[in-house]
């Protein structure tokens, strides 16, 4: 393995494990830190969305986002938490979420509605998460991949699987009944079913030690593409805001949907390719648990909460293509740059 690129001179190296990509995040780094800034971050929102051609792939957007929700997750220590609420902070998020809200609801294509009923709802979003898309990420991990590949695949991955489940358990202080009791039961294998060593994230982070890359969260963020960001992003928008319950439920539901067939193909590929049971474990572990969370999700979750609130299921089915939509799009960017001979990451250096 080569040494991790540093960061660059826009971020404090004592401070943040990567750097800024633009005006918006370089601001919100400093600030979220605590530092004085007598500037208005809001104004360089506007900017950034006027200066972006696409905002799911500009750096700066994506970053500055990924730089919000983590303050209210807690995911990055050096966030000053007196910060989570600050005014200026939710003015520019807001700003940044509504373009992001725009861009997906115009380009995510819209399903066909079902009938509000659970079994309806649930059959819907099973024949919408099994049609064919294009070139598959599992299928080349399976056969094709490099072992080079394969360490930038879980690169890619630590963004959001290092905090897995964190995005949709927002969720579940706003549903209630068989919804709520639904998502319960999948976010408590998620978290371990009261075994620390079995939290899905803990399981991934043993899963990067075995193939020798960093454990740490966000250790990754400066190698990463804005679309791999903006894959965390687009759950963790839907989680936050409650307007969008339908939206998490629906990813939810998509997410569990399309996970069990491919992480089978992606442990057969990492075992193709030598890596040993640390690294598989994860993988083969979300081979039978995602089977069952997929029932779970698509009629007890879903379908149930379309049932008792029909005024939602619009959203639910919205969250459900965005889901499959946004991570398309990662999948197509690794694809694509492996096709071309070239890294999938930001720098090439990342990995051996």
């Amino acid at each position: 393995m080569t040494s991790m690129p540093t960061a660059s001179p826009t971020a404090s190296p004592t401070a943040w494990p990567f750097a800024a990509r633009g005006p918006l995040s370089d601001a919100l780094m400093g600030l979220l830190l605590g530092d004085p800034y007598e500037g208005d971050v809001t104004a360089l929102a506007d900017q950034a969305i006027a200066n972006a051609d696409d905002v799911i792939h500009d750096d700066d957007v994506q970053l500055s986002l990924f730089l919000l929700y983590a303050s209210a997750y807690g995911s990055l220590s050096m966030c000053d938490p007196r910060l989570e609420w600050d005014p200026r902070l939710i003015a520019a998020r807001r700003i940044l979420e509504e373009n992001l809200e725009r861009a997906l609801r115009e380009l995510v294509p819209a399903p066909p509605m079902p009938e509000r009923s659970q079994g309806e709802v649930a059959s819907a979003l099973f024949a919408l998460t099994s049609a064919e898309g294009g070139p598959s990420l599992s299928r080349h991990l399976a056969k094709k991949a490099t072992r080079e590949q394969a360490l930038e695949f879980l690169i890619q991955r630590s963004i959001y699987t290092l905090r897995e489940a964190d995005p949709h358990s927002w969720a579940i202080p706003r549903l209630h009944g068989r919804a709520k009791a639904a998502l319960v039961e999948i976010q408590a294998d998620e978290y371990g079913g009261g075994r620390p060593e079995r939290v899905h994230a803990e399981i991934f982070a043993k899963a990067m030690r075995g193939a020798g890359l960093d454990d740490r969260y966000a250790g990754y963020v400066d190698v990463v593409p804005a679309v791999t960001l903006c894959s965390l992003n687009t759950m963790s928008m839907f989680g936050i805001n409650r307007r969008l319950l339908g939206a998490i439920v629906g990813h939810l539901a998509a997410f569990e949907m399309t996970s069990s067939i491919p992480n089978r193909l992606y442990g057969d590929g990492l075992r193709r390719l030598g890596f040993d049971d640390d690294v598989t474990d994860y993988f083969d572990e979300h081979v039978e648990a995602d089977a069952v969370h997929e029932q779970i999700a698509g009629r007890d979750l879903a379908g149930a909460l379309a049932e008792d609130r029909p005024e939602l299921l619009a959203d639910i089915m919205f969250g459900a293509s965005a889901c499959l939509f946004v991570d398309d799009l990662v999948g197509a960017h690794m694809l694509d740059s492996w096709r071309q001979e070239r890294s999938s990451l930001r720098v090439l250096e990342a990995v051996a």
